[in-house]
């Protein structure tokens, strides 16, 4: 008896799910001693993380739109 191969798990939609932004820090989170690099910059770095992941996923997913708020948005802009 023949059977078709399963399609290999990494090409499947569902086990390529969309990158999802990190949490932002809660805005009095911060210690304002000029920590470094403080919880901002940790999730600007984040950010950065998410915004290489989600051009990554998109290339994979040529209809994928990107999300309502892009994953282009402006930089956390509080600082300590």
């Amino acid at each position: 008896m023949s059977t078709q191969p399963a399609a290999p798990l990494d090409r499947h939609p569902d086990h390529d799910p969309m990158p999802q932004p990190p949490e932002p820090p809660d805005i009095n989170a911060c210690c304002g001693s000029g920590c470094d690099p403080c919880i901002f910059d940790a999730h600007d770095m984040a950010m950065d993380d998410y915004r290489q992941a989600l051009r990554a996923w998109q290339s994979r997913q040529p209809t994928a739109a990107a999300p309502a708020d892009g994953p282009d948005q402006a930089k956390s802009q509080t600082r300590c």
